[in-house]
């Protein structure tokens, strides 16, 4: 969890591409949610959440984006938390490629594309329209990347073992 951790830190503060808007940052392209969601399907919902909230606050200490909300803490929990829950109590722990698109999709919805601009638009004024078509767009690239990702990572050996052994 820890290495998780750290990945999605450097993905999401240092090897990400901001754009602002009014002022904030309104778009975020980059891969700083798949470690997030990758520890919720591997090691689930539990550990999910923990990564992504622990990656938010350690993220905003190392460098920080402004004023620290604990709203996105909040929302970079519940990205790793949401395909965890679907895939391990929804799904009963099925792995396949549709079910993790599934489980992202739900995730990413509710978190990227409705929540994130929910909370620009109240905390900074930051009109829903402005962000709300980007993150779809962005979302609808990001959601298949990230199953299939995920999917390819669960395959290779060393990480079957440390899932498995999670699993005991």
């Amino acid at each position: 969890m820890a290495f998780l951790i750290a990945l999605s830190i450097i993905l999401t503060r240092i090897l990400s591409l901001r754009i602002a808007i009014g002022g904030v940052e309104g778009i975020r392209i980059g891969f700083g949610g798949l470690p997030i969601i990758f520890a919720g399907i591997a090691f689930g919902p539990l550990a999910g959440g923990i990564v992504g909230a622990v990656a938010d606050v350690l993220g905003y200490m190392i460098n920080p984006m402004g004023a620290y909300m604990p709203h996105f803490t909040l929302t970079s929990l519940l990205t790793g938390f949401i395909p965890g829950f679907i895939v391990y109590y929804l799904f009963r722990g099925n792995r396949s490629f549709w079910t993790m698109l599934v489980a992202i999709a739900v995730g990413q919805t509710i978190t990227s594309v409705i929540l994130v601009p929910v909370f620009l638009q109240s905390l900074f004024g930051v009109p829903l329209q402005a962000t709300l078509i980007p993150r779809i767009v962005g979302q609808a690239l990001h959601i298949p990347v990230y199953a299939y990702l995920i999917k390819v990572l669960l395959n290779y050996s060393f990480i079957k073992s440390a899932v498995e052994i999670k699993a005991t």
